[in-house]
């Protein structure tokens, strides 16, 4: 049992917020932990965690919300040794990765707590500290690309929900953080107290899938001459994905060879032809499943799927779930069965 359920003073968990913070990335994690001592103290156990909020200054943090939360603590407090620090995203985190005063004094924090973990886009600040080099990491997935621009030396994980790098923590975009914030009450309390905090919350202990399933596929494009004898391509293969779409195919179409068709493709898009085919079907398929009410199997044909079992096999390996498992959770309103 870890120090959170066993030491004589409650586990001091540190939450870190830049303005303007988001504050799903700071409330989301507060509940979890304020549900654990809750949960805690009404089974006549000791209240495991105390919990703060430090800012770059005392006083009240903005949000991007619009609406401020009171810091208790400021972040360049020497005195603030906490047993978990947790960074939290937003807009302030991304800005002030690129503060060196800030991230001197975030580093010294993290040298000073026991774990440290980062919510959404705190992994920003977090890597400038230089503590995630050479690690594999998450962050929200509409930033996967201007993170890596910015941290060249950290390996960026597009799918998991959250990642350990020794004492170090990710996580994806803002609820991620609240599945993260559950499997810390599970390594200090036990899974039993943890599944009662997911049952309060209402949200899954571990979610199925990973954050792939969340996101919009990235369909590659790119800008200049390599690019122009693709346009036209491009353009028709959206409109014929249950067409033979195969190397010799396209490549027929722009009048060359399959070897050079493929080797050109490749260079201009950053992707090879097979696999912007399937990106293209699994992404018109995310759309028909989740915008009608055709059968799967009617969307396997439509999309050029040789199979319900063939569309099945490609959903889990690009989004980590099913397509009946898919629609299931993303279907709008409009279009459910009644």
């Amino acid at each position: 049992m870890s120090r959170a359920a066993t030491s004589g003073r409650p586990h001091h968990i540190l939450l870190v917020g830049f303005p303007p913070a988001q504050m799903l990335d700071i409330s989301g994690p507060l509940d979890v932990f304020t549900i654990a001592n809750e949960l805690s103290e009404a089974a006549g156990c000791r209240v495991p965690y105390h919990i703060s909020l430090a800012g770059p200054t005392v006083g009240s943090l903005m949000t991007t919300s619009g609406i401020p939360l009171q810091a208790a603590f400021s972040l360049f407090d020497t005195t603030l040794r906490p047993d978990t620090l947790l960074i939290c995203g937003g807009r302030g985190a991304r800005i002030s990765s690129r503060d060196a005063r800030l991230v001197s004094a975030l580093a010294t924090l993290c040298d000073r707590a026991n774990r440290v973990g980062s919510i959404c886009t705190g992994a920003f600040p977090l890597a400038a500290t230089g503590a995630l080099d050479g690690h594999r990491v998450t962050t929200h997935w509409a930033h996967f690309d201007e993170f890596s621009n910015q941290f060249p030396q950290v390996e960026i994980d597009r799918d998991a929900l959250f990642l350990s790098a020794g004492k170090c923590h990710t996580s994806a975009g803002i609820t991620a953080g609240i599945d993260f914030c559950l499997s810390l009450v599970e390594r200090d309390l036990g899974r039993e107290l943890a599944l009662l905090v997911a049952r309060e919350l209402v949200v899954f202990m571990k979610r199925p899938g990973g954050q792939s399933q969340f996101s919009t596929l990235l369909i590659h494009d790119a800008t200049g001459a390599d690019k122009a004898p693709f346009d036209e391509l491009v353009s028709w293969m959206s409109e014929h994905l249950n067409d033979d779409l195969s190397v010799d195919v396209l490549a027929a179409r722009v009048a060359m060879s399959p070897r050079n068709f493929a080797r050109c493709f490749n260079l201009a898009l950053k992707i090879a032809p097979g696999r912007y085919v399937q990106m293209l079907r699994i992404e018109a398929a995310r759309r028909l499943l989740t915008e009608s009410t055709l059968s799967v199997k009617q969307i396997a044909d439509r999309c050029g799927f040789q199979s319900v079992e063939t569309m099945r096999i490609a959903f889990q390996r690009s989004l980590n779930t099913s397509p009946s498992d898919f629609r299931d959770r993303f279907q709008s309103v409009e279009y459910s069965a009644p």
